[in-house]
Protein backbone atom coordinates (compact mmCIF):
# COMPACT_ATOMS: atom_id res chain seq x y z
CA UNK A 1 0.00 0.00 0.00
CA UNK A 2 1.46 3.36 -1.06
CA UNK A 3 1.83 5.82 1.81
CA UNK A 4 0.22 9.21 1.39
CA UNK A 5 2.70 11.74 0.04
CA UNK A 6 3.61 14.84 2.07
CA UNK A 7 1.65 17.86 0.88
CA UNK A 8 2.92 21.38 0.09
CA UNK A 9 0.03 23.82 -0.29
CA UNK A 10 0.58 27.12 -2.09
CA UNK A 11 -1.55 30.04 -0.91
CA UNK A 12 -1.57 33.79 -1.37
CA UNK A 13 -3.66 36.76 -2.39
CA UNK A 14 -4.66 37.06 -6.08
CA UNK A 15 -2.02 37.51 -8.78
CA UNK A 16 1.20 37.01 -6.77
CA UNK A 17 2.42 34.09 -8.91
CA UNK A 18 1.05 30.99 -7.14
CA UNK A 19 0.20 29.14 -10.36
CA UNK A 20 3.60 29.97 -11.89
CA UNK A 21 5.25 28.43 -8.81
CA UNK A 22 2.98 25.37 -9.02
CA UNK A 23 3.87 24.82 -12.68
CA UNK A 24 7.58 25.27 -11.92
CA UNK A 25 7.55 22.73 -9.06
CA UNK A 26 5.52 20.11 -10.91
CA UNK A 27 7.21 20.62 -14.28
CA UNK A 28 3.83 21.01 -15.95
CA UNK A 29 1.52 23.67 -17.31
CA UNK A 30 -1.47 22.45 -15.34
CA UNK A 31 -2.46 25.82 -13.92
CA UNK A 32 -3.43 28.71 -16.17
CA UNK A 33 -1.06 31.67 -15.91
CA UNK A 34 -1.95 35.19 -17.12
CA UNK A 35 -1.72 38.74 -15.80
CA UNK A 36 -5.45 38.65 -15.09
CA UNK A 37 -6.14 38.07 -11.36
CA UNK A 38 -8.46 35.38 -10.04
CA UNK A 39 -7.70 32.69 -12.63
CA UNK A 40 -7.31 29.71 -10.28
CA UNK A 41 -10.44 29.07 -8.24
CA UNK A 42 -10.48 25.37 -7.33
CA UNK A 43 -7.68 23.30 -5.80
CA UNK A 44 -5.25 21.98 -8.41
CA UNK A 45 -3.12 18.94 -7.52
CA UNK A 46 0.23 17.80 -8.88
CA UNK A 47 3.24 15.75 -7.79
CA UNK A 48 6.90 16.72 -7.63
CA UNK A 49 10.25 15.26 -6.62
CA UNK A 50 13.26 16.99 -5.08
CA UNK A 51 16.50 15.17 -4.35
CA UNK A 52 14.72 11.82 -4.13
CA UNK A 53 11.85 13.11 -2.01
CA UNK A 54 8.40 12.88 -3.58
CA UNK A 55 5.57 15.15 -2.48
CA UNK A 56 2.21 16.52 -3.53
CA UNK A 57 1.77 20.16 -4.57
CA UNK A 58 -1.59 21.93 -4.25
CA UNK A 59 -2.37 25.23 -5.98
CA UNK A 60 -5.22 27.25 -4.48
CA UNK A 61 -7.22 30.25 -5.64
CA UNK A 62 -6.29 33.80 -4.71
CA UNK A 63 -7.51 34.26 -1.13
CA UNK A 64 -9.22 37.40 0.18
CA UNK A 65 -9.80 36.49 3.87
CA UNK A 66 -12.56 39.01 4.64
CA UNK A 67 -14.53 38.54 1.39
CA UNK A 68 -17.06 35.85 2.29
CA UNK A 69 -19.52 36.43 -0.56
CA UNK A 70 -19.93 34.40 -3.74
CA UNK A 71 -16.95 32.89 -5.49
CA UNK A 72 -14.26 34.56 -3.27
CA UNK A 73 -15.88 32.91 -0.25
CA UNK A 74 -15.89 29.55 -2.02
CA UNK A 75 -12.21 29.96 -2.93
CA UNK A 76 -11.41 30.56 0.74
CA UNK A 77 -13.39 27.47 1.76
CA UNK A 78 -11.63 25.33 -0.86
CA UNK A 79 -8.25 26.62 0.34
CA UNK A 80 -9.09 25.80 3.97
CA UNK A 81 -9.65 22.14 3.01
CA UNK A 82 -6.18 21.98 1.44
CA UNK A 83 -4.54 23.82 4.35
CA UNK A 84 -6.01 21.42 6.94
CA UNK A 85 -4.31 18.48 5.18
CA UNK A 86 -1.04 20.28 4.42
CA UNK A 87 2.40 19.17 5.63
CA UNK A 88 3.78 22.58 4.70
CA UNK A 89 2.06 25.82 3.65
CA UNK A 90 3.88 28.24 1.36
CA UNK A 91 2.47 31.76 1.30
CA UNK A 92 3.48 33.51 -1.90
CA UNK A 93 3.89 37.30 -1.68
CA UNK A 94 4.92 39.91 -4.22
CA UNK A 95 8.42 41.26 -3.53
CA UNK A 96 7.88 44.23 -5.84
CA UNK A 97 4.84 45.63 -4.01
CA UNK A 98 5.91 44.78 -0.46
CA UNK A 99 3.63 43.57 2.36
CA UNK A 100 -0.05 44.44 2.00
CA UNK A 101 -2.91 44.26 4.52
CA UNK A 102 -4.21 41.18 2.65
CA UNK A 103 -0.84 39.44 3.10
CA UNK A 104 -0.94 40.22 6.82
CA UNK A 105 -4.51 38.93 7.20
CA UNK A 106 -3.68 35.69 5.40
CA UNK A 107 -0.51 35.09 7.46
CA UNK A 108 -2.54 35.63 10.64
CA UNK A 109 -5.26 33.26 9.40
CA UNK A 110 -2.64 30.54 8.75
CA UNK A 111 -1.02 30.92 12.17
CA UNK A 112 -4.43 30.66 13.86
CA UNK A 113 -5.05 27.47 11.87
CA UNK A 114 -1.84 25.99 13.29
CA UNK A 115 -0.05 26.21 9.92
CA UNK A 116 2.57 29.00 10.20
CA UNK A 117 3.50 29.83 6.61
CA UNK A 118 6.83 29.65 4.85
CA UNK A 119 7.01 32.94 2.94
CA UNK A 120 8.08 32.76 -0.69
CA UNK A 121 8.86 36.34 -1.74
CA UNK A 122 8.21 36.08 -5.47
CA UNK A 123 9.29 38.24 -8.42
CA UNK A 124 12.84 38.60 -7.08
CA UNK A 125 14.48 37.97 -10.44
CA UNK A 126 18.17 38.50 -9.53
CA UNK A 127 20.33 37.75 -6.45
CA UNK A 128 21.08 41.48 -5.97
CA UNK A 129 17.34 42.03 -5.42
CA UNK A 130 17.21 39.54 -2.53
CA UNK A 131 17.15 42.31 0.07
CA UNK A 132 13.56 42.96 -1.07
CA UNK A 133 12.58 39.99 1.06
CA UNK A 134 13.65 41.63 4.34
CA UNK A 135 10.51 43.77 4.51
CA UNK A 136 8.40 40.61 4.94
CA UNK A 137 9.92 39.47 8.28
CA UNK A 138 6.96 41.10 10.06
CA UNK A 139 4.80 38.28 8.56
CA UNK A 140 6.94 35.29 9.55
CA UNK A 141 10.36 33.90 10.40
CA UNK A 142 11.00 31.73 7.34
CA UNK A 143 11.57 34.03 4.34
CA UNK A 144 12.86 32.90 0.91
CA UNK A 145 13.37 35.27 -2.04
CA UNK A 146 12.47 33.47 -5.27
CA UNK A 147 11.51 33.93 -8.89
CA UNK A 148 8.84 31.43 -9.92
CA UNK A 149 9.22 32.48 -13.52
CA UNK A 150 13.00 32.16 -13.76
CA UNK A 151 13.69 29.58 -11.04
CA UNK A 152 15.93 31.76 -8.85
CA UNK A 153 15.98 30.66 -5.18
CA UNK A 154 13.82 27.58 -5.63
CA UNK A 155 16.57 25.11 -4.69
CA UNK A 156 17.02 26.79 -1.28
CA UNK A 157 13.24 26.91 -0.74
CA UNK A 158 12.81 23.23 -1.66
CA UNK A 159 15.74 22.14 0.53
CA UNK A 160 13.99 23.73 3.51
CA UNK A 161 10.47 22.52 2.68
CA UNK A 162 11.44 18.89 2.05
CA UNK A 163 14.11 18.54 4.76
CA UNK A 164 12.07 16.03 6.76
CA UNK A 165 10.27 14.38 3.86
CA UNK A 166 11.11 10.67 3.42
CA UNK A 167 13.50 9.62 0.68
CA UNK A 168 12.96 6.54 -1.39
CA UNK A 169 11.89 5.18 -4.73
CA UNK A 170 8.81 6.67 -6.29
CA UNK A 171 6.16 4.00 -5.92
CA UNK A 172 4.22 3.35 -9.11
CA UNK A 173 0.56 4.07 -8.48
CA UNK A 174 -2.22 1.70 -9.39
CA UNK A 175 -3.53 2.28 -12.92
CA UNK A 176 -6.59 4.48 -13.07
CA UNK A 177 -9.25 5.45 -15.58
CA UNK A 178 -9.01 9.11 -16.57
CA UNK A 179 -12.42 10.74 -17.10
CA UNK A 180 -12.95 14.28 -18.42
CA UNK A 181 -16.23 16.00 -17.60
CA UNK A 182 -16.96 18.34 -20.51
CA UNK A 183 -19.84 20.53 -21.61
CA UNK A 184 -20.96 24.10 -22.05
CA UNK A 185 -21.04 26.42 -19.03
CA UNK A 186 -23.56 25.92 -16.23
CA UNK A 187 -24.88 22.47 -17.17
CA UNK A 188 -23.82 20.99 -13.80
CA UNK A 189 -20.33 19.62 -14.45
CA UNK A 190 -18.93 20.64 -11.07
CA UNK A 191 -22.05 19.41 -9.25
CA UNK A 192 -21.65 16.08 -11.04
CA UNK A 193 -17.98 15.83 -9.98
CA UNK A 194 -18.91 16.54 -6.35
CA UNK A 195 -21.62 13.88 -6.50
CA UNK A 196 -19.30 11.32 -8.13
CA UNK A 197 -16.56 11.73 -5.51
CA UNK A 198 -18.91 12.30 -2.56
CA UNK A 199 -17.43 15.65 -1.49
CA UNK A 200 -17.44 19.30 -2.48
CA UNK A 201 -14.32 19.02 -4.60
CA UNK A 202 -15.31 21.70 -7.11
CA UNK A 203 -16.76 25.16 -6.58
CA UNK A 204 -20.44 25.22 -7.52
CA UNK A 205 -22.08 28.54 -8.35
CA UNK A 206 -25.04 29.73 -10.46
CA UNK A 207 -22.56 32.02 -12.20
CA UNK A 208 -21.56 30.47 -15.55
CA UNK A 209 -17.85 29.85 -16.04
CA UNK A 210 -17.00 29.31 -12.36
CA UNK A 211 -14.52 26.53 -13.16
CA UNK A 212 -11.53 27.74 -15.16
CA UNK A 213 -8.79 25.21 -14.49
CA UNK A 214 -9.35 21.47 -14.79
CA UNK A 215 -9.87 20.00 -11.32
CA UNK A 216 -8.18 16.62 -10.84
CA UNK A 217 -9.62 14.17 -8.33
CA UNK A 218 -8.59 10.53 -7.89
CA UNK A 219 -11.21 8.28 -6.29
CA UNK A 220 -10.85 4.68 -5.11
CA UNK A 221 -14.27 3.05 -5.53
CA UNK A 222 -14.70 -0.66 -4.86
CA UNK A 223 -11.02 -1.27 -5.56
CA UNK A 224 -10.98 0.68 -8.84
CA UNK A 225 -9.25 4.03 -9.29
CA UNK A 226 -10.99 6.79 -11.22
CA UNK A 227 -9.34 10.11 -12.03
CA UNK A 228 -11.88 12.82 -12.78
CA UNK A 229 -11.10 16.09 -14.56
CA UNK A 230 -13.76 18.76 -14.17
CA UNK A 231 -12.95 21.05 -17.09
CA UNK A 232 -14.02 24.63 -17.71
CA UNK A 233 -17.26 25.14 -19.57
CA UNK A 234 -16.46 25.39 -23.27
CA UNK A 235 -18.01 28.60 -24.58
CA UNK A 236 -18.71 29.63 -28.13
CA UNK A 237 -15.77 31.45 -29.70
CA UNK A 238 -17.73 34.70 -29.93
CA UNK A 239 -18.65 34.51 -26.25
CA UNK A 240 -15.10 34.27 -24.90
CA UNK A 241 -13.87 37.79 -24.14
CA UNK A 242 -11.49 37.58 -21.20
CA UNK A 243 -8.04 36.05 -21.75
CA UNK A 244 -8.75 33.64 -18.89
CA UNK A 245 -11.91 32.37 -20.56
CA UNK A 246 -10.13 31.86 -23.89
CA UNK A 247 -7.33 29.95 -22.14
CA UNK A 248 -9.90 27.90 -20.21
CA UNK A 249 -11.39 26.67 -23.48
CA UNK A 250 -7.95 25.78 -24.86
CA UNK A 251 -6.98 24.01 -21.63
CA UNK A 252 -10.29 22.12 -21.52
CA UNK A 253 -9.56 20.67 -24.96
CA UNK A 254 -6.00 19.82 -23.92
CA UNK A 255 -7.24 18.04 -20.79
CA UNK A 256 -9.68 16.11 -22.95
CA UNK A 257 -6.64 14.70 -24.77
CA UNK A 258 -5.35 13.34 -21.43
CA UNK A 259 -8.55 11.40 -20.73
CA UNK A 260 -9.74 7.92 -21.61
CA UNK A 261 -13.43 8.71 -21.34
CA UNK A 262 -15.37 11.95 -21.85
CA UNK A 263 -18.61 12.55 -19.97
CA UNK A 264 -20.49 14.93 -22.25
CA UNK A 265 -22.83 16.72 -19.85
CA UNK A 266 -25.94 18.42 -21.25
CA UNK A 267 -28.95 20.04 -19.59
CA UNK A 268 -31.95 17.73 -19.93
CA UNK A 269 -34.32 20.55 -19.04
CA UNK A 270 -33.09 22.46 -22.12
CA UNK A 271 -32.27 19.65 -24.54
CA UNK A 272 -29.32 19.09 -26.86
CA UNK A 273 -28.19 22.39 -28.37
CA UNK A 274 -25.98 23.06 -31.39
CA UNK A 275 -23.25 24.08 -28.94
CA UNK A 276 -23.53 20.69 -27.20
CA UNK A 277 -23.08 19.05 -30.60
CA UNK A 278 -19.94 21.12 -31.29
CA UNK A 279 -18.40 20.09 -27.97
CA UNK A 280 -19.36 16.47 -28.65
CA UNK A 281 -17.47 16.64 -31.95
CA UNK A 282 -14.31 17.67 -30.04
CA UNK A 283 -14.55 14.45 -28.00
CA UNK A 284 -15.25 12.28 -31.05
CA UNK A 285 -12.36 13.76 -33.04
CA UNK A 286 -9.95 13.28 -30.13
CA UNK A 287 -10.61 9.54 -30.05
CA UNK A 288 -11.98 9.56 -26.51
CA UNK A 289 -14.72 7.16 -25.52
CA UNK A 290 -17.92 9.11 -24.86
CA UNK A 291 -20.88 8.83 -22.50
CA UNK A 292 -23.73 11.30 -23.02
CA UNK A 293 -24.94 12.50 -19.61
CA UNK A 294 -28.34 14.20 -19.52
CA UNK A 295 -28.18 16.11 -16.24
CA UNK A 296 -31.05 17.86 -14.42
CA UNK A 297 -33.28 14.94 -15.33
CA UNK A 298 -35.43 15.67 -12.28
CA UNK A 299 -36.26 19.10 -13.70
CA UNK A 300 -37.07 17.68 -17.14
CA UNK A 301 -39.37 15.05 -15.64
CA UNK A 302 -41.08 17.62 -13.43
CA UNK A 303 -41.71 19.90 -16.42
CA UNK A 304 -43.08 17.00 -18.49
CA UNK A 305 -45.42 15.96 -15.68
CA UNK A 306 -46.70 19.53 -15.28
CA UNK A 307 -47.33 19.76 -19.02
CA UNK A 308 -49.18 16.44 -18.99
CA UNK A 309 -51.34 17.56 -16.04
CA UNK A 310 -52.13 20.88 -17.74
CA UNK A 311 -53.28 19.08 -20.90
CA UNK A 312 -55.47 16.80 -18.85
CA UNK A 313 -57.13 19.78 -17.09
CA UNK A 314 -57.89 21.37 -20.45
CA UNK A 315 -59.75 18.22 -21.40
CA UNK A 316 -57.16 17.02 -23.84
CA UNK A 317 -55.87 13.47 -24.15
CA UNK A 318 -53.06 12.72 -21.75
CA UNK A 319 -51.51 9.32 -21.32
CA UNK A 320 -49.70 10.46 -18.20
CA UNK A 321 -45.98 10.88 -17.86
CA UNK A 322 -43.38 8.84 -16.00
CA UNK A 323 -39.61 8.55 -16.15
CA UNK A 324 -39.56 5.47 -18.40
CA UNK A 325 -41.93 6.99 -20.95
CA UNK A 326 -39.99 10.25 -21.00
CA UNK A 327 -36.74 8.36 -21.67
CA UNK A 328 -38.38 6.58 -24.60
CA UNK A 329 -39.54 9.93 -25.98
CA UNK A 330 -36.31 11.80 -25.20
CA UNK A 331 -33.52 9.47 -26.32
CA UNK A 332 -34.45 9.52 -30.06
CA UNK A 333 -34.21 13.32 -29.95
CA UNK A 334 -30.71 13.05 -28.48
CA UNK A 335 -29.68 10.53 -31.14
CA UNK A 336 -31.02 12.78 -33.90
CA UNK A 337 -28.90 15.74 -32.74
CA UNK A 338 -25.76 13.64 -32.13
CA UNK A 339 -25.84 11.18 -35.02
CA UNK A 340 -22.04 10.91 -35.11
CA UNK A 341 -22.12 9.58 -31.51
CA UNK A 342 -24.51 6.72 -32.24
CA UNK A 343 -22.18 4.39 -30.32
CA UNK A 344 -22.26 6.50 -27.13
CA UNK A 345 -24.58 5.32 -24.31
CA UNK A 346 -26.97 7.86 -22.79
CA UNK A 347 -27.40 8.18 -19.02
CA UNK A 348 -30.22 10.27 -17.52
CA UNK A 349 -29.41 11.51 -14.03
CA UNK A 350 -29.61 14.32 -11.51
CA UNK A 351 -26.24 15.47 -10.19
CA UNK A 352 -28.02 17.55 -7.56
CA UNK A 353 -29.96 14.65 -5.99
CA UNK A 354 -27.56 11.83 -6.91
CA UNK A 355 -30.23 9.89 -8.81
CA UNK A 356 -28.69 7.27 -11.14
CA UNK A 357 -25.07 8.08 -10.18
CA UNK A 358 -24.43 4.36 -9.54
CA UNK A 359 -25.77 3.61 -13.02
CA UNK A 360 -23.23 6.05 -14.47
CA UNK A 361 -20.36 4.19 -12.78
CA UNK A 362 -21.64 0.92 -14.27
CA UNK A 363 -21.66 2.45 -17.74
CA UNK A 364 -18.16 3.93 -17.26
CA UNK A 365 -16.78 0.49 -16.39
CA UNK A 366 -18.41 -1.07 -19.45
CA UNK A 367 -17.11 1.67 -21.76
CA UNK A 368 -13.55 1.38 -20.40
CA UNK A 369 -13.62 -2.39 -20.95
CA UNK A 370 -14.83 -1.87 -24.53
CA UNK A 371 -12.16 0.78 -25.17
CA UNK A 372 -9.41 -1.68 -24.27
CA UNK A 373 -10.96 -4.74 -25.94
CA UNK A 374 -8.65 -6.62 -28.28
CA UNK A 375 -10.00 -9.16 -30.77
CA UNK A 376 -7.66 -11.86 -32.03
CA UNK A 377 -6.74 -11.88 -35.72
CA UNK A 378 -8.25 -15.32 -36.17
CA UNK A 379 -11.58 -14.27 -34.65
CA UNK A 380 -11.66 -11.11 -36.76
CA UNK A 381 -11.10 -12.97 -40.02
CA UNK A 382 -13.72 -15.58 -39.15
CA UNK A 383 -16.12 -12.68 -38.60
CA UNK A 384 -15.05 -11.15 -41.93
CA UNK A 385 -16.05 -14.32 -43.80
CA UNK A 386 -19.59 -13.96 -42.42
CA UNK A 387 -20.01 -10.35 -43.60
CA UNK A 388 -21.75 -9.73 -46.92
CA UNK A 389 -19.35 -7.08 -48.22
CA UNK A 390 -21.55 -6.38 -51.26
CA UNK A 391 -24.21 -4.84 -48.98
CA UNK A 392 -22.00 -1.86 -48.29
CA UNK A 393 -20.99 -1.27 -51.91
CA UNK A 394 -22.81 1.30 -54.05
CA UNK A 395 -23.64 0.27 -57.66
CA UNK A 396 -21.24 2.84 -59.11
CA UNK A 397 -18.22 1.87 -56.99
CA UNK A 398 -15.66 -0.84 -57.52
CA UNK A 399 -16.38 -4.18 -55.85
CA UNK A 400 -14.77 -4.22 -52.43
CA UNK A 401 -12.73 -7.19 -51.36
CA UNK A 402 -11.12 -7.31 -47.95
CA UNK A 403 -8.45 -9.98 -47.95
CA UNK A 404 -7.39 -9.68 -44.35
CA UNK A 405 -8.08 -7.72 -41.15
CA UNK A 406 -6.13 -7.37 -37.92
CA UNK A 407 -6.36 -5.16 -34.86
CA UNK A 408 -3.37 -2.83 -34.53
CA UNK A 409 -4.09 -1.04 -31.24
CA UNK A 410 -6.66 -0.41 -28.55
CA UNK A 411 -7.86 2.84 -26.91
CA UNK A 412 -9.46 3.45 -29.34
CA UNK A 413 -9.70 0.10 -31.15
CA UNK A 414 -7.92 0.48 -34.50
CA UNK A 415 -8.07 -2.09 -37.31
CA UNK A 416 -5.89 -2.55 -40.39
CA UNK A 417 -7.64 -3.62 -43.62
CA UNK A 418 -5.90 -5.22 -46.62
CA UNK A 419 -8.17 -4.57 -49.61
CA UNK A 420 -8.30 -4.59 -53.39
CA UNK A 421 -8.92 -0.83 -53.49
CA UNK A 422 -6.67 1.74 -55.15
CA UNK A 423 -8.23 4.57 -53.11
CA UNK A 424 -9.36 4.78 -49.48
CA UNK A 425 -12.77 3.30 -48.78
CA UNK A 426 -15.64 5.77 -48.81
CA UNK A 427 -16.66 6.89 -45.29
CA UNK A 428 -20.10 5.31 -45.82
CA UNK A 429 -18.48 1.93 -46.46
CA UNK A 430 -16.32 2.32 -43.37
CA UNK A 431 -19.47 3.13 -41.41
CA UNK A 432 -21.02 -0.09 -42.81
CA UNK A 433 -18.01 -2.11 -41.61
CA UNK A 434 -18.10 -0.37 -38.24
CA UNK A 435 -21.78 -1.23 -37.76
CA UNK A 436 -21.12 -4.87 -38.66
CA UNK A 437 -18.20 -4.99 -36.23
CA UNK A 438 -20.25 -3.45 -33.41
CA UNK A 439 -23.06 -5.94 -34.04
CA UNK A 440 -20.61 -8.78 -33.39
CA UNK A 441 -18.36 -7.33 -30.67
CA UNK A 442 -19.13 -5.00 -27.75
CA UNK A 443 -17.47 -1.64 -28.45
CA UNK A 444 -19.98 0.43 -26.49
CA UNK A 445 -19.01 4.07 -26.12
CA UNK A 446 -15.73 3.89 -28.00
CA UNK A 447 -14.93 5.14 -31.51
CA UNK A 448 -13.49 2.66 -33.99
CA UNK A 449 -10.72 3.55 -36.42
CA UNK A 450 -9.73 1.85 -39.70
CA UNK A 451 -6.35 2.03 -41.41
CA UNK A 452 -6.33 0.75 -44.98
CA UNK A 453 -3.44 -0.84 -46.85
CA UNK A 454 -4.12 0.12 -50.48
CA UNK A 455 -3.43 -2.12 -53.45
CA UNK A 456 -0.54 -0.86 -55.56
CA UNK A 457 -1.34 -0.27 -59.25
CA UNK A 458 -0.12 -3.13 -61.39
CA UNK A 459 0.35 -5.45 -58.42
CA UNK A 460 -1.46 -8.71 -57.83
CA UNK A 461 -2.70 -9.06 -54.28
CA UNK A 462 -3.11 -12.65 -53.24
CA UNK A 463 -5.48 -13.44 -50.41
CA UNK A 464 -3.68 -13.82 -47.10
CA UNK A 465 -4.67 -16.43 -44.60
CA UNK A 466 -3.94 -16.39 -40.93
CA UNK A 467 -1.82 -19.46 -40.06
CA UNK A 468 -3.79 -19.77 -36.81
CA UNK A 469 -7.06 -20.43 -38.69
Amino acid sequence: MTEKLPSIVIVGRPNVGKSTLFNRLTGTRRSIVTNEPGITRDRIYGTANWEGRSFQVVDTGGIVPEDKAGIPGEILRQARVAIENATRVVQVVDGRTGPTPLDEELALLLRRAGKPPVLAVNKVDMPKQAEMAAQFYELGDEIFPISSEHGFGLDTLLDFLTENFPRGEVVVEKPYVSIAIIGRPNVGKSTLLNQLVGSERSIVSPEPGTTRDAVDTVLDRKGKLYRFLDTAGIRRKGKTKLIAEKLSVIMARQHLERADVALLVADASVGITSHDATIASYAEQSGRSVIIVLNKWDLALEAAQEKSSAEKKRGGKSAGMNANKLVLDYEPLVRARLKFLSYAPVVFLSAKTGEHIDRLYTVIDRVVEARNRRISTGELNRWLKEVDLDRGTSPASREVKIFYITQATTAPPTFVLFTNQLKPLHFSYQRFLENQLRAKFDFTGTPIRFNQRLKQRGSRHRERKDPRD
